[in-house]
């Protein structure tokens, strides 16, 4: 017996075509696949979409596809966005053809291409923290969004905020907790 769970709202404006192995979801963004897994089915009117696990299908799963289509929908709708920051003195982000470059304490330029349906926008903005250090601002922004949260996390990954100093890699409103270094661990003794 198939078990029925929580309806999920449509929004204004996005169509939605399901098909035996996945769902379609289109809006004004642009369009989304929704794999659907086997044992699992989706019903849709104009309004919600209702997601059902049939025997032997874990509530978990029907939870993960409920999520997955929520996030397709605003997707579709809206989009999504990461911003990372990158403090550090003389550390630079340029805005190329191919995606993004990061000079960030290495010999050498760190890049990082565009994904498909992700767009980077860099500004320079004012460090609230330091006014010596520079701070670049990196805005990820897509429909998908694990696609979004993946290309985020590539680009986080590759100088992350140190512990003693603060500089590096992070999300905008990530609390980096400073350590003492050595010598102040030291004197307190």
């Amino acid at each position: 017996m198939a078990k029925n769970y929580r309806p999920i709202p449509i929004p204004e404006g996005i169509q939605v075509s399901i098909e035996p192995d996945r769902v379609v979801v289109k809006g004004k963004m642009g369009s989304l696949l929704v794999r659907v897994r086997h044992g699992m089915t989706v019903k849709s009117d104009s309004k919600e979409a209702v997601v059902e696990g049939g025997p032997g299908v874990d509530r978990a799963h029907v939870g993960t596809l409920r999520a997955h289509l929520r996030n397709a929908f605003a997707g579709v709708a809206k989009g999504f966005e990461k911003v990372l920051q990158v403090r550090g003195m003389g550390y630079k982000v340029q805005k190329t053809k191919e995606g993004v470059r990061i000079q960030c304490g290495f010999s050498h330029p760190v890049g990082f291409a565009v994904p498909e349906g992700i767009t980077f926008e860099v500004n320079q903005v004012p460090n609230p923290d330091d006014t010596k250090q520079q701070m670049f601002e990196i805005a990820v922004r897509g429909m998908d969004c694990q696609a979004v949260g993946q290309a985020a996390a590539r680009i986080r990954s590759a100088k992350p905020a140190d512990t003693y100093k603060g500089k590096g890699i992070r999300y905008r409103g990530e609390f980096v907790r400073k350590k003492a270094g050595k010598r102040a661990a030291g004197t307190e003794a």
